[in-house]
């Protein structure tokens, strides 16, 4: 009898699920984890694939240059509107959420070719590819049908959004002839505000020997202002030239 019981001491003891020795339970569990039994204490760490350290690269690279106005809004201008208006949280403060560029062309029921220059242009002006804006019913007087394309549309955020901005107050608008600021009132109640351009060849990316007709463009600049006097306040911050008189 005690040599059976020896025996059977002897024999490996199995956990309660039937997988293996009691001494092998810690070995099994940390194969059943994901990437368990891969990695050692003080071993070096896997590098991973080239694709993501690419993408990493690229928004660093990216991130080391943001935009001018982007980084004024944060550090100068946020500040300043807080003690103008007496903010007390800086989520109060309004900001520029978004910029719309908008090029109506009416002739372009007769001429086609008009839309496609109007997009190249566009891409030159704003730096991304715009929206073929199209009628939206028929109207007989003006030879206009359904669905024709009458325009192009671009519509910015972010750090392309304060870019355009910088280019459109700092080198477009001093080149127009006999410039004397914009209108003060251009805003809609809710603090947004639109600018009217005659001609596009005022932005320095435009070729001028390649236009073709002159073209304006509307410009439409959207805030989280609450009323215009905060909205005015916004862009004047940014540098926007408002004429006094």
């Amino acid at each position: 009898m005690a040599d059976d019981k020896k025996k059977q001491d002897d024999k490996p003891k199995k956990h309660a699920h039937g997988e293996g020795p009691v001494t092998d339970a810690k070995v099994h569990a940390e194969a059943k984890k994901p990437g368990g039994g891969g990695k050692k204490k003080g071993g070096k760490q896997e590098k991973g694939p080239k694709t993501i350290q690419a993408a990493e690269g690229k928004a660093a690279a990216r991130g080391e240059h943001p935009a001018r106005l982007g980084v004024a809004y944060k550090e100068q201008i946020i500040p300043a509107l807080m003690k103008e208006f007496g903010y007390k949280n800086p989520m109060q403060v309004p900001k520029v959420e978004k910029v719309v560029v908008n090029m109506g062309l009416g002739e372009a029921i007769t001429n086609n070719k008009l839309i496609e220059q109007a997009e190249e242009q566009m891409m030159a002006i704003t730096g991304q590819k715009s929206v073929v804006t199209r009628a939206r019913k028929s109207i007989a007087n003006f030879k206009l049908r359904e669905n024709q394309p009458i325009g192009v549309m671009a519509t910015l955020r972010k750090d392309r959004m304060y870019e355009f901005l910088d280019r459109l107050l700092n080198v477009a608008l001093p080149r127009v002839r006999d410039f004397k600021g914009v209108g003060s009132k251009s805003f809609d109640g809710k603090g947004n505000y639109t600018l009217g351009i005659k001609e596009q060849i005022i932005f320095p990316e435009i070729n001028y020997d390649r236009i073709e007709k002159i073209k304006g463009m509307n410009i439409t600049i959207v805030t989280t202002a609450r009323s215009d006097e905060e909205g005015r306040a916004l862009l004047r911050y940014f540098g926007m030239p408002f004429r006094t008189a």
